[in-house]
């Protein structure tokens, strides 16, 4: 099955059946990348540029780990040393990048919507990497695929998001993702991390953990993103583990078999406890990790069987 759209900018614009399909064509890849031979031939032939406005590890390894398993030629195009710095404007770029005909677009911008505006001038295929505060759709998608694998289904869950909500275009992707397949979610954090219009997102929302675990089959950690901050949001890092740190005690309120994750990277002792965050039991962070490098193979893969079909046609 291939996307219906031709760019991957949101979750916003899949619809349930694609956002099932993608995730089945990434658990075949999840089977594949356990096993001795995790290359294919899929991409063969194509060229994919990845393109970070802002530091990234797991996200820039994952998509240039996916791209080199389908067989894909791989470009990390470094815009520290790009003309970028020397005032270059988005649109020159992405008309230069379009000169050299790649197929596959990876995009990370501080910029809210820059992803956009850079897949109008373009005619490969472009998948959103995050971009400012709007959306992280690959991330939402793997931790997708995390929750279905370690709980069997995924609808009907409760699902608690914790911390930085105002911030976080992970929180953005997952709430719609989540609502999409019909779940219960909860945004638990402070009044000053909870953006504006919080109450029309079609979720629950609180600033007490304790109730907001209450009976969750999922706690996701946010990061508390301090570089998107220009004033005083919490009064001390102290002060905020102590009212909405993930710890042994706040768990215990959520189910028996509740699952914690955290989208990294994480501030050990701010957001979570390290020793929960490493406690097999609950916590499937690594987890995520692993299903990031499946859920952008099979994404890609989607992506391309769109542009193949659209070149043909």
């Amino acid at each position: 099955m291939a996307l219906r759209a031709r760019h991957l900018l949101g979750i916003e614009p899949l619809a349930p059946d694609e956002i099932t399909a993608l995730l089945d064509l990434a658990e075949r890849h999840a089977g594949r990348n356990r096993g001795g031979e995790k290359h294919t031939a899929l991409l063969a032939g194509l060229t994919q540029i990845n393109m970070f406005f802002e530091p990234s590890t797991r996200t820039q390894a994952s998509f240039e780990l996916a791209g080199k398993r389908l067989g894909a030629d791989v470009m990390n195009m470094s815009v520290a040393q790009s003309s970028v710095k020397k005032g270059e404007t988005l649109i020159d770029t992405a008309l230069t990048l379009n000169a050299m005909h790649p197929d596959l677009l990876v995009v990370r911008h501080p910029a809210s919507g820059a992803v956009d505006l850079l897949a109008e001038k373009v005619a490969c295929a472009v998948l959103n990497a995050g971009d400012g505060r709007h959306e992280h759709p690959t991330q939402a998608l793997l931790d997708a695929l995390t929750i279905r694998r370690a709980k069997g289904r995924l609808h009907r869950l409760t699902v608690a998001i914790c911390g930085d909500i105002a911030h976080s275009r992970v929180a953005r992707s997952n709430l719609i993702l989540l609502n999409r397949m019909e779940n219960r979610v909860r945004l638990v954090g402070p009044p000053t991390l909870m953006p504006a219009g919080v109450g029309e997102l079609g979720c629950e929302v609180t600033d007490d953990m304790r109730e907001g675990l209450a009976g969750a089959d999922v706690v996701m950690m946010l990061r508390l993103q301090k570089e998107r901050m220009d004033g005083g949001f919490i009064p001390s890092e102290r002060e905020y583990y102590h009212r909405y740190g993930l710890d042994a005690e706040k768990l215990l309120h959520a189910k028996p078999d509740a699952i914690v994750m955290h989208p990294g990277p994480m501030n050990r002792g701010v957001e979570i406890d390290g020793t929960l965050a490493d406690d097999i039991r609950h916590s499937v962070i690594q987890q995520q990790v692993e299903m990031g490098v499946a859920v952008r193979m099979a994404a890609m893969e989607m992506l391309t069987a769109s542009l193949r079909a659209a070149r043909a046609g």
